[in-house]
């Protein structure tokens, strides 16, 4: 069965930072590309950003302050997010960008300003 787990959410005051983990069981991470994705209150999903072989991409809300990188022998991948702002309070998930899974439980972040 394949699990993704996320985790590392809080609560932060604006300016602050986080850094989530994503956690893969029954899947190895490393042919794939992974991604960040966040479900603010009363909006839909939305794409934070992708890692594979090195090259990155980011939704333009997030540019300059989030950084997303793997370490595929631990099957885990992370996402740094610095200079945080209330509108990037939600719930972040990870998923296989190409061949998603049944989304996981993801993890609250909250950036009180």
């Amino acid at each position: 069965q394949v699990q993704l787990v996320e985790s590392g959410g809080g609560l932060v005051q604006a300016g602050g930072s986080l850094r989530l983990s994503c956690a893969a069981s029954g899947r190895s991470i490393g042919i794939h590309v992974m991604g960040w994705y966040r479900q603010a209150p009363g909006k839909q999903r939305e794409f934070v950003a992708s890692h594979f072989s090195g090259a990155t991409n980011y939704a333009d809300s997030v540019k300059g302050r989030f950084t997303i990188s793997r370490d595929n022998a631990k099957n885990t991948v992370y996402l740094q997010m610095n200079s945080l702002k209330s509108e990037d309070t939600a719930v972040y998930y990870c998923n296989f960008k190409n061949y998603p899974i049944a989304w996981g439980q993801g993890t609250q972040v909250t950036v009180s300003s």
